[in-house]
């Protein structure tokens, strides 16, 4: 320990200078006190800017508020008017039964949104889309982007949505077509869709309407009727109650009062039988006996005619006590056989060869009326030998009928004109 101590004693420190220390501390302290210098002119300087800037926007503020005191629509494009006048432009009345205009923008298996600038969107159900029953609303044609004219028929609690629909529009104006259709006492036809004790039910402008059997003039079941579509009247069309009355005697009294003796009219083949065809013609069915389809015999009605086939015909008779209507092709061929070879052309000379059977039948029935009147005097008139009816008495004109003038049935060939030469 000693040898310790005494090796300490012998060192020797150099005396600590006051200058130096002096020197040292002055060198730390000068930078610290320039920096707190520029630190704290930098935030004045930030200080007065953003002073400046309340300033500015302070006077900004109460300038705006100046304006919107004493002159409120200084610089708007619009008056007041105009802004009312905007409002009432996507106002509407949202009340059930009100009309409104829409925009369809989504469609789903069950129904549309439908965009009528509403605060909310508007729903129209599939069932409410059409006036006929529909599975999807594309059978009905809505689509997006589709614009129509809508009615609100409710609304929807859960969301406060409006409920649309288009069925009932239809239905108002189904209504009022039947209307003008009775007016015009037209033939309409109907499909029956089922039926009941007293009658049918038919579908006619997408009503359903009721036709009691003895408004039926066939003898047929319901069930025999039942998705087939025949004529109809109007009886009763009345939308207050729900009641819409239709007749197919009164549509068949009408079409048979149209059937002349010799006119042509189109059919359709309903049904072949080994004696011939029931052709439809509007509603009637006549039958086209194996006889009076061509001049050359057939063997197989099927060979010539098959159901669903569309042809001409000439009414031959017409017994509208007993409904029955006796047709004819054979009357129509320009060549006898055409009708088995050449069809097209039967059809396409039909109204020239009726009109020249119609002559034929005229001339006819004139030859027997001057018959009856040759054996009958006491009818004021008497036939010359040259074809001529003339008065017994003065006071009928001189010069009598002369039927001579009715033109022969075979004489586009000039043939009669020869005899008579």
């Amino acid at each position: 320990m000693a040898s310790l101590a005494q090796q300490f004693a012998g060192l020797r420190c150099p005396p600590i200078s006051i200058s130096r220390l002096t020197e040292r501390a002055a060198t730390f302290s000068k930078p610290k006190r320039a920096a707190n210098f520029v630190v704290t002119a930098k935030a004045v300087a930030i200080s007065n800017a953003q002073t400046k800037e309340r300033e500015k926007l302070k006077q900004l503020f109460e300038e705006a508020y100046e304006r919107c005191r004493t002159a409120p629509m200084e610089g708007v494009s619009f008056t007041v008017e105009d802004f009312h006048s905007a409002l009432d432009a996507y106002d509407f009345n949202a009340e059930i039964g009100t009309r409104v205009k829409g925009t369809v923008f989504m469609t789903d298996n069950n129904g549309a949104l439908v965009d009528i600038t509403a605060k909310s969107s508007a729903y129209l159900p599939v069932q409410e889309a059409s006036i006929h029953r529909i599975k999807r609303l594309e059978e009905a044609g809505i689509v997006p982007g589709m614009r129509e004219e809508f009615v609100i028929i409710g609304e929807n609690e859960a969301d406060d949505s409006l409920i649309l629909s288009l069925r009932s529009i239809q239905y108002e104006l189904a209504w009022e077509r039947c209307r003008q259709l009775q007016a015009e006492d037209v033939i309409v036809k109907g499909k029956v869709v089922g039926g009941n004790k007293g009658g049918l039910v038919a579908v006619v402008e997408g009503l359903r309407g009721f036709v009691p059997f003895s408004q039926i003039s066939s003898k047929s079941t319901a069930e025999e009727l039942l998705d087939k579509e025949f004529p109809l009247k109007f009886v009763d069309v009345d939308e207050e109650q729900s009641r819409l009355i239709l007749s197919n005697r009164k549509a068949m009294a009408d079409s048979q009062a149209q059937l002349g003796i010799g006119s042509v009219v189109t059919g359709t083949v309903q049904s072949l039988k080994p004696y011939g065809a029931f052709i439809d013609i509007g509603g009637i069915n006549g039958l086209l006996h194996v006889s009076q389809i061509s001049h050359d015999r057939v063997s197989d009605i099927a060979t010539v005619l098959q159901p669903g086939d569309t042809l001409k015909v000439m009414i031959l008779s017409h017994d509208r006590e007993r409904g029955r209507v006796s047709l004819s092709t054979k009357k129509l061929e320009p060549t006898p056989g055409d009708m088995i070879r050449n069809p097209k052309l039967v059809f396409e000379k039909a109204e020239e060869m009726a009109q020249t059977f119609r002559q034929r039948i005229a001339q006819a029935e004139a030859m027997a009326r001057a018959d009856m009147l040759r054996f009958q005097p006491e009818s004021g008139l008497t036939l010359s030998s040259d074809g001529i009816l003339s008065p017994l008495n003065s006071d009928m004109p001189a010069e009598g009928l002369d039927l001579s003038d009715v033109p022969p049935a075979d004489k586009s060939d000039g043939t009669s004109e020869k005899e008579s030469d």
